[in-house]
C-alpha cells in the first residue's frame, strides 16, 4: 500500500522550483494542462505585485507520467523561474562572492530568526526559501492530487470571505456557487463585497501598507470514515490545521463554525443526526465542518484560514542591521499589497494533499481502478450500516 508524500525544493530567484509526489496511483489522467491551470490561478488576484508580470508559470513533467496517464511511480515536476535571468550571478550555486546581500531583517518575516537558526549572516539565504514563491510547487504537486481525486468525485474549491475589515455574508455554499469565483478579481462569491475590498486594497497601496484577510476552502465528495480518533496525528482536524498553518503568513484556522461555537450553547452548535433508507445517516446542518472526532462525516469539509498582512512594507518598519547593530528601516523587497485571493489556491492545494493522504490511507491500492472499486464498496457499506 502506498503513502501520499510530497517534497519541494528551490529558491525564489533560483533557476527553478522542483517537486516530487509519491503514492500517486497508476492510471490517473494527468497532463501539463491540469497543473498549469492551477499555477495560473495562483498568480491571479487583485493586489499582487510586479513579480507576477515576470513569471508565467508553466510545468515540466519529468517523470511518473506516460502518454497522459500516471505510471504508479513518483511524479516529478519542474517550474522554471524566469526572473533567474536577472539573478543568475547573485543566485549561482557555483563558488563566488555573493551580492545583493541582506542584513536588515523585516519584522514579521523569517529573516532574523532564520538567520539565527541556520547561522546565515546574509539573510538572503533565508528569505529566498521562506518566500511565498515556494507555494508554486505546493500548487503544482497538489494539481496531481486534484486530477486523481476528481476521478473519485471529490472537488475542492475556495473563496475569500474577508479582506481587511470587509467581509462577505455568512451562509452555506454549494459546489455550484464556486463556478464563477475565479472571475472575481478578489475571488469572492458574493459580488457585493467586491467593490469595497478592491477599494481597501487601493487605499493600502497608496499608503505603502498591506492587508490580510480570511479565505475558506471546502472539500466536497469525501465519504464518512476518513481519518481517525485513535491517535492525535491521525485526526483530520490536526492534519488540516498543520497544513494550512504551514502556508506563509497564515495565523489562524477554524473548522466549520469554529470560534463562533465558543459563543453559543451546545444545542446551537451540534448537528442533529438523521437517517433515511436512501441516504443512510446524514445531517441537515454542517456546523461541524464535515468532521467529528477527527473523522469525516460525509458532509463537505469546511476550513477557514486567517492570513496576516504581508510583512514587506513599502514604508518599512524599524529594524536593526545584523552586521552593524545600528537601527535602520527594514529591507524592502518586491511584494504584494495583499495575497489573500491567491492564497485561496494555496489553501486548496494543502486541503488536496491532506485529502489525498487520507483516501490512500483508507483505501490503499496501486491503481485508480483498484482504489475506485474499494471506494464504491465502502460507500455502499456506510450507506447500509
Amino acid at each position: 500500500m502506498g503513502e501520499w508524500r510530497w517534497v519541494s525544493a528551490g529558491e525564489s530567484h533560483g533557476p527553478a522550483l522542483v517537486g516530487v509526489v509519491e503514492g500517486v496511483p497508476a492510471g490517473v489522467p494527468l497532463t501539463r494542462e491540469h497543473v498549469d491551470r492551477d499555477l495560473g490561478r495562483r498568480q491571479q488576484g487583485y493586489g499582487r505585485g510586479d513579480r507576477q508580470k515576470i513569471e508565467q508559470d508553466r510545468v515540466e513533467i519529468l517523470g511518473g507520467v506516460r502518454h497522459g496517464r500516471t505510471l504508479g511511480s513518483p511524479v516529478a515536476l519542474l517550474v522554471r523561474n524566469r526572473d533567474y535571468e536577472n539573478w543568475r550571478e547573485s543566485m549561482s550555486p557555483d563558488p563566488g562572492e555573493p551580492d545583493r546581500s541582506v542584513t536588515r531583517p523585516r519584522p514579521g518575516h523569517a529573516d532574523l530568526v532564520g538567520g539565527l537558526k541556520y547561522g546565515h549572516r546574509d539573510l538572503r539565504n533565508v528569505l529566498e526559501r521562506a518566500s511565498a514563491r515556494e507555494t508554486t510547487m505546493r500548487v503544482a504537486t497538489a494539481a496531481v492530487a486534484r486530477a486523481w481525486l476528481s476521478e473519485l468525485g471529490v472537488r475542492v474549491a475556495g473563496h475569500v470571505v474577508r479582506i481587511g475589515p470587509h467581509t462577505v455574508p455568512d451562509r452555506e455554499y454549494s459546489l455550484a456557487d464556486f463556478d464563477r469565483v475565479d472571475e472575481s478579481p478578489v475571488r469572492v462569491i458574493d459580488r457585493q463585497a467586491e467593490a469595497s475590498m478592491t477599494e481597501a486594497i487601493d487605499a493600502a497601496k497608496a499608503a505603502g501598507d498591506t492587508l490580510g484577510g480570511q479565505f475558506e476552502v471546502r472539500v466536497f465528495g469525501l465519504p464518512a470514515g476518513l481519518g481517525s480518533y485513535v491517535q492525535w496525528h491521525r485526526r483530520l482536524e490536526s492534519q488540516l490545521a498543520m497544513a494550512m498553518l504551514s502556508i506563509p503568513a497564515m495565523k489562524a484556522v477554524e473548522m466549520g463554525t469554529g470560534f463562533r461555537q465558543t459563543e453559543a450553547s451546545g444545542s446551537q452548535v451540534h448537528d442533529p443526526i438523521r437517517w433515511s433508507a436512501e441516504q443512510g445517516f446524514y445531517r441537515d446542518s454542517n456546523r461541524a465542518g464535515g468532521l467529528e472526532g477527527g473523522i469525516t462525516t460525509g458532509a463537505p469539509l469546511v476550513i477557514r484560514v486567517g492570513m496576516k498582512p504581508l510583512s514587506t512594507l513599502l514604508k518599512p518598519l524599524d529594524s536593526v542591521d545584523i552586521a552593524t547593530k545600528e537601527a535602520y528601516q527594514a529591507q524592502v523587497e518586491r511584494s504584494d499589497v495583499t495575497a489573500v485571493p491567491s492564497a485561496v489556491v494555496v489553501g486548496e492545494a494543502m486541503a488536496l494533499h491532506v485529502a489525498a493522504a487520507a483516501v490512500l490511507e483508507k483505501f490503499g491500492g496501486d491503481s485508480l481502478e483498484e482504489i475506485r472499486e474499494r471506494w464504491q464498496q465502502w460507500v455502499e457499506k456506510v450507506r447500509s450500516f
